[in-house]
C-alpha cells in the first residue's frame, strides 16, 4: 500500500493530527482508498489521500468488465495497482447529489418559477402524489417512498423517465405528509424533473449552466471520467475486496448520480459556506440551513434543512450531507461561521463514516487552528435618526441595549453573552424598522416620538421599550 499523497498550508501539527485521523480510519475502515480535504474561507488548506483506487491492477480504463471472467473478485498483494488518490481523483459522491438539485430548486423559487409550498401537480400533472409541497420533498418529510418502483438495486439502474413518472401510480405514500421525517430518493428524482420542466432543458443541462460553469467544477461529472477511484465491496471475512458495477441512475441522476473530485466537491463546500450571490443569494443558502425537520429525537444532533443535512456537536451547527452508491460512500461538512469546511470520499460500499470524519476534520481545525480575531475599527457616523435610540431600554423587566454597528441598529438583551448574535434592523419607514435576523427576526420596531420630536417609547413585535424599568401591564 502506499503511504499517501499529501499537502498543507496548515500548521504542521493540526496536518499532522488530520492526516493520522485520515490513515487511522483508512486502516480500520479496510477501505481501498480514503481521499479528504479541507477548505477555509474559500481556499483549498489541505488535502490528504491514502490507500489505492485501484487495487486490482484493473487494466480496463472503464472499470466496467471484470477481466478475471469471475465474480470480480481480487485481493493478492500483486495484483496492487498502487494508484494514490489525488485532490484530482473522481469518486462517486451519491446523495451529496441532492445539495446540488437542492440549490436549482431554491434558484428556480429565487426567479420566481414556483414557490416552496407549490404542490407538485402544479407542475407534474397527472399524479396521485399531486399534492404533495416542495418544501416537504426537499427536507425528507412528504412521506414519499424511499425508492422509485421496482426493485431498481438489483437492475443494476435506475429507471428512464417515462418509466419514473409512470411507476409513481404504484408508489406509496407510507407515511402522511409533515407526520415525520423519511428518506426519499423519488422526490429528489422528481424535484430534478421539475426544474427540467421548469427551465426548459434537462436536469443535466440546468446543472451544468447554473452551478457547474459559473462555479468552474470541471471535473464534476454525471459519469465516471478519468483518473477516477474504482469501487468496490471489501470482503468481511478476508483481506480481498469485489469490484461493484457501475449503477447509472437515469431519472434517478438527481438523487445521487454526481462523480466528483476532492479539489471541486471542496469549491462546492466553499460556496455553501460563503455563497457566489449570482449562483444563489446568501439569504437563500441561510434559509435552506435552518431546520424543517428534527431526525434525530432522542438527541437532536441531526436535523434536515432544504435539502441539507445540519447536525450538531455541543453548541456548534455544521451543514452538509452524506452519500453512497455502489462502491462509494463520502461525506460533506461545512461549519459556516467560521467558512471551513471538509470532504471526504472512500471507494469501498460498506463499512465507512465519511460523513463523521468530515465533521472531525471541520472541527480539529477550527479548534486547533482557530483565525485570528478581525481587529476592531472605528465605524462610520451613525446616521442621525439611530442616534437616540441608542442605549439601554427597558421590557418586561429586562435591559436591552440598542447600538449602531457599520451603520445598521442593533438589539441585545444585556445579561446574554456578547458571543450571540444580536437582532438586526433595516429602515421600514418613518420611524419604523423590521428585523432582519436575530430576536424577532420578521418583526417591526416602531418608535413613538412626543410633540417636540424627542423619542418617548419604542414598541418592538408590539412590546413595549421604556427608558426605565415600568410594570409590564397599564400603568
Amino acid at each position: 500500500m502506499a503511504a499517501g499523497l499529501s499537502s498543507s498550508p496548515l500548521p504542521q501539527p493540526v496536518a499532522a493530527t488530520l492526516r493520522r485521523a485520515i490513515a487511522g480510519k483508512q486502516v480500520e475502515w479496510r477501505s481501498p482508498s480514503v481521499a479528504a480535504s479541507v477548505v477555509r474561507d474559500g481556499r483549498p488548506v489541505f488535502f490528504h489521500g491514502v490507500g489505492d483506487t485501484d487495487p486490482t491492477g484493473d487494466p480496463d480504463p472503464t472499470g466496467d468488465t471484470d477481466p478475471t471472467g469471475g465474480a470480480g473478485t481480487r485481493g493478492s498483494a500483486g495484483d496492487a495497482g498502487g494508484r494514490l488518490p489525488s485532490d484530482d481523483t473522481q469518486y462517486r459522491i451519491g446523495s451529496i447529489t441532492k445539495t446540488f438539485t437542492a440549490v436549482l430548486v431554491m434558484q428556480c423559487r429565487d426567479d420566481g418559477l414556483l414557490g416552496l409550498d407549490d404542490e407538485l401537480g402544479r407542475h407534474l400533472p397527472d399524479t396521485k402524489h399531486g399534492a404533495l409541497t416542495v418544501r416537504r420533498m426537499l427536507s425528507h418529510l412528504s412521506g414519499l417512498q424511499r425508492e422509485p418502483a421496482g426493485d431498481i438495486w438489483e437492475l443494476g439502474a435506475g429507471p428512464q423517465l417515462p418509466e419514473l413518472l409512470a411507476g409513481l401510480e404504484q408508489a406509496e405514500a407510507v407515511l402522511p405528509p409533515g407526520r415525520r421525517w423519511h428518506y426519499s430518493n423519488l422526490a429528489f428524482a422528481l424535484l430534478g424533473e421539475l426544474v427540467g420542466r421548469l427551465r426548459g432543458q434537462r436536469w443535466e443541462e440546468a446543472l451544468a449552466d447554473r452551478i457547474l460553469a459559473p462555479l468552474e467544477l470541471r471535473r464534476t461529472s454525471i459519469g465516471p471520467v478519468e483518473p477516477r477511484a474504482r469501487g468496490f465491496f471489501v470482503d468481511p471475512y478476508a483481506d480481498r475486496v469485489h469490484a461493484e458495477p457501475l449503477f447509472p441512475g437515469n431519472a434517478f441522476a438527481p438523487a445521487g448520480e454526481l462523480w466528483c473530485t476532492a479539489a471541486d466537491l471542496g469549491r462546492w463546500a466553499a460556496f455553501i459556506a460563503d455563497p457566489v450571490a449570482d449562483v444563489l443569494s446568501p439569504d437563500t443558502i441561510e434559509e435552506m440551513c435552518h431546520p424543517q425537520v428534527m431526525h434525530d429525537l432522542e438527541h437532536w444532533r441531526l436535523a434536515w434543512g432544504l435539502g441539507f443535512m445540519l447536525h450538531r456537536r455541543d453548541d456548534r451547527l455544521l451543514v452538509g450531507h452524506d452519500g453512497a452508491m455502489p462502491g462509494f460512500l463520502a461525506g460533506l461538512a461545512v461549519r459556516r461561521p467560521e467558512k471551513v469546511g471538509a470532504v471526504v470520499f472512500v471507494n469501498s460500499s460498506a463499512g465507512a463514516a465519511p460523513g463523521e470524519l468530515a465533521i472531525d476534520l471541520v472541527l480539529s481545525v477550527v479548534d486547533d487552528d482557530p483565525a485570528e480575531p478581525e481587529p476592531w475599527r472605528v465605524g462610520p457616523e451613525v446616521p442621525a435618526e439611530l442616534e437616540p435610540l441608542l442605549g439601554s431600554w427597558w421590557s418586561e423587566g429586562s435591559e436591552f441595549l440598542f447600538a449602531a454597528h457599520d451603520g445598521k441598529l442593533e438589539a441585545r438583551r444585556s445579561d446574554l453573552p456578547k458571543a450571540e448574535a444580536p437582532a438586526v434592523f433595516e429602515p421600514a419607514g418613518a420611524d419604523l424598522y423590521r428585523t432582519v435576523s436575530g430576536r424577532e427576526h420578521g418583526e417591526l420596531l416602531r418608535v413613538v416620538r412626543d410633540e417636540s420630536g424627542a423619542v418617548t417609547k419604542m414598541y418592538w413585535a408590539t412590546y413595549p421599550f421604556t427608558r426605565i424599568p415600568q410594570t409590564f401591564g397599564p400603568a
